[in-house]
């Protein structure tokens, strides 16, 4: 069986290495026509220094290879999810489809694999989520993630099928919980990195991850996801990961925008776009989401770092 991997940025190669190494046959389509062309000839991803892609993963521009097979791991990002399964669902209907992109959607308020439900009714719907880089992936260092599907049947099928010596996968049947942990922990890197680049130390971030995966739990549990699932590697362990590390770029984007400092443009920030997603469901739903308030109104250019601060540290005292 062939994995066909759409997407073939630094995370979708990275999984397809991994997979690969561990003897899977894996088809990985990109878009770019002179990313597959670099990658065909040198066997490798700039995005990913240092790692040889394997011989059993086959990359193309084109289509239909990655149409031919029945299990599909979507490594794009979040926002361009919609319309790649607008335009292929015929091509997608029945297939095992796996949501690898982490955010909500900003026109239809939905997470990764309540989009594929919507728009491909007849595929099954996952979701692979958790504490992870891809480089660590790539280099076969330990990363255990989070296989989401309502079917356990089909998870149990994804686990045995994605899992490998180095890659642990663990299953859940809470899809909202696991794709709304992926979502919510990159608005709260992006605050984290603001505590740290406006110099407000350690001790800042810390108090900041935690009311953080607060409002987490307070959203999942609103919508029906699982407060255990939130405990596990899709919320906690990847909330920790991305708050902390200078390889999350949601979190060196907040390190930027805390210090006023300019940042890359063409590095994809799933969090900001996220955490404006977030503040408008807040007011539909009546929900109390004050760091993603901030975090959307910072990244529109709506208010300063200082006024944000202020902001949050000057709301009502109340029990924890």
């Amino acid at each position: 069986m062939t994995i066909g991997i759409a997407g073939g940025g630094a995370f979708g190669t990275a999984l397809g290495v991994a997979l690969a190494r561990d003897g899977r046959d894996v088809q990985v389509w990109a878009r770019d026509v002179a990313a597959v062309a670099q990658m065909q000839a040198n066997r490798a991803n700039a995005r990913l220094p240092g790692v040889t892609l394997p011989d059993e993963i086959t990359i193309s521009a084109v289509l239909d290879p990655l149409f031919a097979c029945d299990t599909l791991l979507l490594a794009i990002p979040a926002q361009a999810l919609v319309p790649f399964l607008q335009d292929h669902s015929a091509r997608l209907a029945g297939k095992v489809l796996v949501a690898c992109c982490k955010g909500i959607d900003l026109q239809r308020m939905t997470g990764p694999a309540s989009t594929i439900r919507d728009l491909v009714p007849d595929a099954q719907a996952a979701v692979l989520t958790g504490p992870s880089f891809a480089a660590d992936i790539a280099r076969g260092l330990p990363t255990a993630l989070t296989i989401a599907c309502a079917d356990d049947a089909t998870g149990m099928m994804l686990q045995q099928m994605l899992s490998t010596p180095t890659l642990r996968l663990y299953r859940t049947t809470d899809i909202i919980g696991a794709e709304l942990g992926g979502a919510l922990k990159n608005v709260m890197a992006i605050a984290a990195g603001v505590t740290i680049g406006a110099g407000l130390g350690d001790s800042a971030r810390a108090a900041l991850i935690t009311r953080g995966f607060a409002e987490m739990q307070r959203l999942v549990g609103q919508l029906g996801g699982q407060a255990d699932t939130l405990r596990g590697l899709s919320g906690l362990g990847d909330l920790v990961l991305t708050c902390t590390s200078e390889q999350s770029r949601n979190y060196r984007f907040g390190v930027a925008l805390g210090a006023g400092q300019a940042f890359d443009a063409t590095t994809t920030v799933e969090g900001a776009a996220t955490a404006r997603a977030l503040q408008q469901l807040a007011l539909d739903l009546g929900i109390d989401l004050p760091i993603c308030t901030v975090v959307a109104d910072l990244t529109m250019g709506r208010t300063d770092v200082k006024t944000a601060l202020h902001a949050l540290l000057s709301r009502p005292l109340k029990e924890e």
